[in-house]
């Protein structure tokens, strides 16, 4: 069984970020990165499927140089081997990360892909299942519980209002995973130790003959949201003006 998890590196999540003199992205110097979290669950899930079933975890990542630190934590935590597709520039648009994604998995043949269910930076929620039609293989999205059948697997999906749905799919398929669904491990000491001989096969959008600039997505400006204040009298009786703003509170402000 071999089971390839799709990691991403992000920003850590409490950086005060500040947009970069160019207007068009945020300013990265003095920022720490650490693994898109979604990502970790995923990362999470495909070593305890390992674990229960055997075989291997191969993480893949799309991101530029940097982004090392975060595959050798993915390697840390348990993760056999790495691929790393080195850019330039983060990938903007989901359809050009999934073409990159796809074309590195030409040559690995998963069994398994597993996915975060969004970045914590961009947050598409389309990668996923975009690199899943470019691959031909079946997908579920917003796993909460994975389990091996005779046929393949069987996965329990989050649905609206505490509803789920019971999916039972064959392999290869690609899952994307839902956050929290479990606990998070730590890298321990010994598995620092092993990262540091653990094979990282680097990549480039040329290796994989994916244009390099086939983003079909551009950000022309990035800017912070204006704060405004606005006033509201409520007019009535004392009952009658607090039922109003329990409603505005409720239904607009969304903080009740």
């Amino acid at each position: 069984m071999k089971i390839v998890v799709a990691i991403k590196q992000v920003p850590v999540r409490d950086s005060q970020l500040r947009i970069a003199s160019s207007g068009k992205w945020i300013d990265q110097a003095d920022l720490a990165y650490e693994i898109n979290e979604p990502d970790a669950y995923a990362l999470e899930a495909g070593l305890q499927f390992k674990e229960k079933h055997g075989g291997e975890v191969v993480a893949l990542c799309a991101g530029p140089p940097e982004a090392a630190q975060t595959i050798r934590e993915a390697l840390a935590k348990g993760a056999d081997r790495a691929i790393h597709i080195e850019l330039d520039a983060i990938a903007f648009d989901p359809l050009g990360a999934a073409r990159l994604l796809a074309a590195a998995l030409k040559s690995e043949n998963p069994d398994l892909i597993l996915t975060g269910l969004q970045s914590d930076d961009l947050g598409y929620g389309q990668t996923g299942v975009i690199l899943a039609e470019l691959l031909g293989v079946p997908h579920a999205t917003i796993i909460m519980q994975l389990e091996k059948n005779d046929g393949g697997i069987r996965v329990k999906r989050e649905l609206e209002d505490g509803w789920f749905q019971h999916v039972e799919m064959p392999l290869p398929a690609l899952l994307t995973i839902q956050s929290g669904i479990s606990k998070l491990r730590y890298a321990t000491l010994m598995g620092i130790k092993k990262a540091k001989t653990k094979e990282i096969r680097r990549l480039t959008a040329a290796d994989l003959a994916v244009p390099a600039g086939a983003s079909s997505v551009t950000l022309d400006r990035i800017y912070l949201p204006e704060r405004t204040k606005h006033t509201q009298l409520f007019e009535g009786s004392p009952k009658e003006a607090a039922a109003q703003l329990v409603e505005k509170l409720k239904f607009e402000a969304r903080v009740i």
